[in-house]
């Protein structure tokens, strides 16, 4: 396993260590909260530790706020909903979002941290790494290589594990996401955010382990999986129309030719149209297909001029210092 201890972060403007807030979403994570935020402020004692409480029925709040947390709630249920949340309320320079399950390294944060300060990243994923089947299942990894592979191959691969509850965040890019899903789908939002704009990341590997005694797992494997493959085919929609709809145009269109093939065939033979159904639903098909192109045509100058609001939101905001920046 890599030692990601060595690497700290940097200093920004006159020497001053940047603004870094730990966001850490959670709903009944007693048995493991308390280990997160003391592991957090041990690898990063100059941030906030920011626990924010998805309206928990255990001791997660008491736990929190006794390791050292600042504590605050969201009543709406989901982790997209909390994430949101949070994204708008702190301020900081640099933002490390983590789940309150104590299954990710804390101690690789200061080497993230620094890896998106000297290199002037916007995301910096840690990606997985372990060799215990009780922390990352292989029906789960399988499931996060397909979805991974699924939104590489539409948005550019430039990520291994999408679905990594760890990450780095510049301000620019917290700032500027327009956070839409409400439960654990806000992976896949937050990925196709950074790729579709171009945003500069990078990904580390970090261990990952199994949750401490007494932690369960809220993730319903096939329900969640199936929320995220949704996901994905509404961002397509919403990102890359002229793709989506080209497709659904080129299915109309195939199965119109299928049907009235055999129907125009018959027609030049005989000069009748014997399967009058058939005819129609062919003629419908090919219909539905020129629709769908010209809904992809027109939506796709949409989606360019959201893009184009997207990036301009985004550089609203200052770039992350490095320590070779002239302005720092």
């Amino acid at each position: 396993m890599p030692d990601n201890r060595a690497a700290g972060p940097v200093l920004t403007e006159a020497g001053a260590s940047p603004r870094i807030a730990v966001l850490v979403p959670c709903h009944n994570e007693e048995a493991a909260i308390g280990i997160v935020v003391r592991d957090f402020l041990t690898a990063l004692p100059q941030a906030r530790v920011y626990v924010y409480d998805n309206n928990s029925t255990d001791n997660t709040v008491s736990v929190a706020r006794a390791a050292g947390a600042i504590v605050r709630q969201e009543q709406l249920q989901g982790k997209g909903n909390v994430v949101r949340r949070m994204f708008a309320d702190i301020e900081a320079d640099l933002y490390v979002l983590v789940d309150g399950d104590a299954t990710y390294e804390a101690a690789a944060a200061p080497a993230l941290i620094g890896l998106a300060q000297r290199e002037k990243l916007d995301m910096v994923n840690a990606a997985r790494v372990t060799d215990r089947v009780a922390a990352y299942r292989p029906g789960h990894q399988l499931g996060n290589r397909v979805l991974t592979g699924l939104v590489t191959a539409i948005f550019g691969k430039r990520l291994s594990d999408m679905l990594s509850g760890y990450r780095v965040f510049s301000r620019r890019f917290v700032k500027s996401f327009p956070a839409m899903s409400s439960g654990f789908e806000t992976e896949t939002e937050l990925t196709v955010h950074a790729l579709e704009l171009g945003m500069p990341v990078a990904e580390l590997p970090t261990q990952y382990v199994e949750r401490p005694a007494g932690s369960v797992s809220k993730l319903r494997t096939y329900h969640d999986g199936f929320r995220i493959l949704w996901t994905i085919v509404v961002l397509v929609k919403q990102e890359k129309p002229l793709m989506f709809f080209s497709i659904l145009s080129g299915l109309f269109g195939l199965l119109g030719l299928i049907l009235g093939f055999p129907v125009i065939v018959e027609y030049l033979r005989t000069a009748k149209v014997p399967r009058l159904p058939t005819a129609v639903l062919a003629t419908g098909l090919m219909m539905l297909a020129a629709l769908s192109m010209s809904c992809g045509l027109i939506l796709d100058s949409v989606a360019l001029g959201r893009l184009e609001l997207k990036r301009l939101a985004y550089l609203s905001y200052r770039a992350p210092s490095a320590p070779d920046d002239p302005a720092a």
